[in-house]
C-alpha cells in the first residue's frame, strides 16, 4: 500500500483547495529527459497536486526514482532539489561531445563489437549516480506513489513491469539499457533490455493501476522527422526514434479500441468503466522545443539539459493553465496541451 504526497501546508490567508490527484506517463529518451524534468519541477510547485501513480521507461524511469527519493527526504523542495543535483551531475560526468566524424566511427564501431567486448567490465556511470542520489531501500519501505517501471526481456520482446515495493538500483539500469552500448542487466535470473522496445511508457498498466481521473502523458520522443536521413548518424537517429515512438503509437491505439469498446456496451469491466471515467492528457517535448528531431539523445551539454528543462516547465505551465480544465472524452481519450 502506498501513500500519495503530502500536500504541503497552506499558507494561513489562503483558503484550502480540494487536492487534485494525477497520475503520469515519463516516456523514455535519454538526455530528452531533461523536458521531463522540467515538467515535474514545475508540478512540484502545486501543493494541491497529488501524484498517485507513475509509470517510466528509460530516462522516465530515472526521474521518477529521483523525484520519489526526493519526496522521502524532504518532501516537494526536496525532490526538486534532487532532481537538480542529479542532472547537474549526469551532465558533469558524461564525455564530452566529439565531432560528427567521431560519432560516425563509434556508431559504426558498435555495430561490430559489442559492449561485452567494447566494456568487457560493464563499467556505467549511471549506476553510481543512481547510488548517490536514490535510498532504494526506502524508496521500497515507504514509495511516495505507486511506481512502474518497465523493461524488456531478452529471450522472448516481453515487457516486464517492475513495481515500487520491489524496486533495487539494477531494475532502473536495465529500464534504460540500450543493447548496443551496454550489457544486458540480470534480474532473478532474466536478463532485460530498455523497456523503450516494448512499452514507451506502459499505459494500460497505469490505468489499472491509477485510482487519479486524470493521467499525464509526457512524451518525449519526436514523431515527425524532417524530410530523408542521408547521414549515418542522421539515420540511426531517425530509426530509433521510429521505433520508440511507435511503441507508444501502438498502447495508444489499443487504448483507444478500449475505450470506443467500453461506451459501445463491450466491457462492463472495472477497466471499462475507468477508461470512461478517465482523462488521458499529452505534453510532447516536440511541441515545445523547435527541431528536436535533429537532436542527439546523447547530448548531455548542461546548455542542452537547462533549454529542455526550461521547454518542460512551459510545458506543465500550460497544462496546468488549460489541461485540467479539459473533461475525458469518448471521441478523443488523448488530449494534447501545446
Amino acid at each position: 500500500m502506498t501513500a500519495p504526497i503530502d500536500p504541503a501546508p497552506h499558507h494561513a490567508h489562503s483558503a484550502p483547495r480540494a487536492p487534485r490527484t494525477l497520475s503520469l506517463a515519463l516516456q523514455g529518451g535519454g538526455s530528452f529527459g531533461a523536458f521531463t524534468w522540467g515538467v515535474l519541477d514545475r508540478l512540484l510547485e502545486e501543493d494541491d497536486l497529488v501524484i498517485d501513480a507513475v509509470s517510466s521507461t528509460n530516462a522516465g524511469s530515472v526521474n521518477a526514482v529521483v523525484m520519489a527519493a526526493g519526496l522521502i527526504a524532504g518532501g516537494r523542495p526536496e525532490a526538486r532539489r534532487h532532481l537538480d543535483r542529479f542532472w547537474k551531475r549526469i551532465s558533469e560526468t558524461a564525455p564530452p561531445q566529439l565531432g560528427p566524424a567521431v560519432t560516425v566511427f563509434t556508431d559504426i564501431t558498435s555495430r561490430w563489437l559489442s559492449p561485452y567486448q567494447s566494456n568487457p567490465f560493464n563499467h556505467d556511470a549511471l549506476d553510481r549516480l543512481l547510488a548517490d542520489a536514490v535510498d532504494f531501500d526506502a524508496l521500497r519501505a515507504a514509495p511516495p506513489f505507486k511506481l512502474l517501471v518497465a523493461a524488456t526481456a531478452v529471450s522472448d520482446g516481453a515487457t516486464r513491469i517492475f513495481r515500487e515495493t520491489e524496486l533495487v538500483r539494477e531494475i532502473v539500469l536495465a529500464s534504460g539499457c540500450i543493447p548496443l552500448k551496454s550489457q544486458a542487466i540480470e534480474i532473478e535470473g532474466r536478463r532485460y533490455w530498455d523497456g523503450g522496445y516494448s512499452a514507451n511508457p506502459p499505459l494500460i498498466p497505469l490505468v489499472e493501476a491509477s485510482d487519479a481521473p486524470a493521467i499525464l502523458l509526457v512524451q518525449i520522443v519526436p514523431s515527425l522527422g524532417q524530410g530523408a536521413p542521408c547521414s549515418a548518424p542522421d539515420i540511426i537517429r531517425r530509426l530509433e526514434q521510429i521505433t520508440f515512438d511507435g511503441v507508444l503509437q501502438r498502447e495508444l491505439s489499443a487504448l483507444r479500441t478500449m475505450v470506443d469498446l467500453s461506451w459501445s456496451g463491450g466491457g462492463r469491466s472495472a477497466l471499462a468503466a475507468k477508461l470512461r471515467a478517465l482523462a488521458l492528457h499529452r505534453v510532447s517535448a516536440e511541441d515545445h522545443h523547435p527541431a528536436l528531431q535533429d537532436e542527439s539523445t546523447a547530448d548531455l551539454g548542461w546548455r542542452f539539459l537547462l533549454r529542455l528543462r526550461e521547454a518542460g516547465r512551459g510545458a506543465a505551465e500550460a497544462w496546468l493553465a488549460e489541461g485540467t480544465r479539459l473533461p475525458a472524452g469518448r471521441a478523443a481519450p488523448l488530449r494534447s496541451v501545446g
